[in-house]
């Protein structure tokens, strides 16, 4: 199949840049399940905007943004994306209410947005749609691109590996051809030509234990990328996200993954410990509403130090305000048996976003002719240590509208760089056995294992090697299942899942200090010296 733009990922990112690359030529996106599963869908708490004047709090500006932005960041911010991606806010926010995304209005002013506040941000700018903001923006960029010319959409297929014709440490010639795609349904696997390939692909929480992410997010379009040669920076910082709901009882991975949104602390519920003490503001005075690196460890010590095994968010300062702002939330907890209406939600930290990833420059190209990475498959310097509550979804859709800029500047379709060599077709193996796919459940379950307990909120160097050594034999069993068998999506979840915990794991090892979600207990102080990108490459 050949197209003039293929997109890998269907969430804010990925919908984005297909419905304007439409107007331009031919698009395919490509998701490996339903179009609806992304992190985008998930996202709860809404899109941070600084708008027009008129339209916003009239205590902000961009200024406050971008040095709430940089704060939160822990250093490793670059200035001149945050500015970049928090002035074209307003902008964004007019084209996914162009496209049908319908935010929450003011009651008393219906012609304003109703702003909430969320950690690490100094006043109201976040728009939402109650406590489903990601799933109404998803659902309009969903339906505008099925009704939008020029576009493919196909579900259930798995984008195996990217198809280039440069060697690994060559720059002469580098440049991306296309990809090889699993059609799930029938188990093949067909090439998809395009000199034009954008990884909009999302994070990878399932490479720990616990997480907020849906069952999707396992690092592909980083490990796609790694294998082909891009440069990849900062995957040490992965952050975990304060408030994911704790019930042992709860059945189902939706239950132990469910994400209590920040935005319940910006209005005004706070974290207790199992005594009914407000204790995170033992490590910062914005307490509850601190940055979510200071917050997720606040709970981690908090749990370590009363060998409890959660803490507590309390929602009752909001009152009747809480069913009627978070209904969504309220009405999934009575699901799981707890009204917290009655009584606090227990919460731990769970995996949430990976700050690092594809370095890109602010036109989401990266180190690969042709390809582009945007969304949280990218490293553009936005989020630095540690992303800013909200930002995501920004980020996504500006740099979906920048990456599409500057290709249509450079590269627009009909003009082709250079020929393209023939694309040697894939060979598939034969079939994995039943048994086979119990020692792949056991592999997955070991690694997330791993990571959770050596590599999560709180490290140490020793941990990090002993997660190393055990990710050793992993690899070395995952090359065995997919040299030896059929591509399965098991496997290549898996294979992908081994590769981004590597990559953390060296990260890791690599900064020899504390920084935003990167904590250890062997470097404890932030260094001036170390204030830099970790930047990794497969030679």
């Amino acid at each position: 199949m050949t197209s003039d733009f293929l997109v890998i990922g269907s969430g804010v990112a990925g919908l984005s840049f297909a419905i304007k690359a439409a107007q331009h030529g031919t698009v395919t996106v490509i998701t490996k399940g339903e179009l609806m599963n992304s992190n985008t869908a998930w996202a709860q708490g809404g899109i941070s905007a600084v708008l027009p004047e008129g339209l916003r709090d009239p205590n902000d500006d961009c200024a406050k943004h971008i040095d709430d932005t940089l704060d939160a960041g822990g250093g490793l911010c670059h200035h001149d994306a945050v500015q970049i991606i928090v002035e074209e806010a307003a902008e964004t926010i007019e084209e996914l209410v162009a496209w049908g995304t319908e935010f929450d209005r003011d009651h008393e002013e219906p012609e304003r947005y109703s702003l909430g506040k969320e950690g690490g941000h100094s006043e109201r700018r976040i728009l939402h749609a109650k406590d489903t903001t990601g799933r109404e923006i998803a659902t309009s960029l969903v339906e505008t691109a099925r009704k939008t010319k020029n576009i493919t959409l196909l579900e259930n297929h798995y984008a195996v590996d990217l198809i280039t014709t440069g060697k690994l440490g060559s720059v002469t010639d580098d440049r991306v051809l296309g990809a090889y795609v699993l059609e799930i349904a029938t188990g093949k696997v067909h090439t998809f030509e395009s000199s034009r390939v954008i990884l909009a692909t999302g994070g990878c929480g399932k490479v720990y234990l616990y997480t907020t992410n849906p069952d999707s997010a396992t690092g592909d379009g980083l490990a796609m990328a790694w294998r082909a040669g891009a440069t990849i920076s900062n995957m040490e910082f992965v952050q975990f996200h304060p408030t994911c709901f704790y019930n042992p009882a709860a059945n189902g991975p939706e239950a132990r993954s469910f994400l209590v949104s920040e935005a319940v602390r910006g209005e005004g519920a706070v974290l207790i410990n199992h005594k009914g003490r407000e204790f995170v503001t033992d490590h910062d005075p914005r307490g509850s509403l601190a940055p979510r690196d200071i917050v997720a460890r606040a709970i981690d010590t908090e749990i370590k130090r009363t060998g409890a095994p959660c803490v507590f968010l309390d929602v009752s300062p909001l009152g009747n305000h809480f069913s009627e702002r978070f209904p969504f939330i309220h009405e999934t907890l009575l699901t799981y048996g707890h009204d917290a209406t009655k009584k606090p939600i227990p919460v731990v930290p769970a995996a949430h976003y990976q700050c690092g990833g594809v370095v890109t420059d602010l036109q989401g190209k990266t180190t690969i002719r042709g390809l582009y990475a945007i969304g949280e498959v990218a490293c553009t310097g936005l989020h630095g240590a540690n992303r800013l509550a909200s930002n995501s979804l920004l980020e996504g859709n500006v740099m979906a509208r920048r990456a599409l800029d500057a290709i249509m500047k450079a590269f627009p379709p009909g003009k082709e760089a250079l020929s393209a060599p023939e694309i040697r077709s894939w060979e598939s193996g034969d079939a994995a056995p039943p048994d086979e796919l119990v020692n792949i459940y056991h592999n997955w379950d070991e690694l997330r294992r791993t990571m959770q307990d050596y590599v999560s909120i709180v490290r140490t160097d020793n941990r990090l090697l002993r997660a190393s050594r055990r990710l050793i034999n992993l690899r070395k069993e995952v090359r065995e299942f997919y040299w030896g068998n059929c591509v399965t999506p098991e496997i290549l979840e898996l294979r992908n899942l081994v590769t981004t915990a590597s990559l953390i794991i060296d990260s890791a090892l690599q900064r020899k200090e504390s920084r935003g979600s990167h904590h250890t207990l062997d470097y404890p102080e932030t260094k001036e010296a170390c204030k830099k990108d970790t930047l990794l490459r497969r030679f």
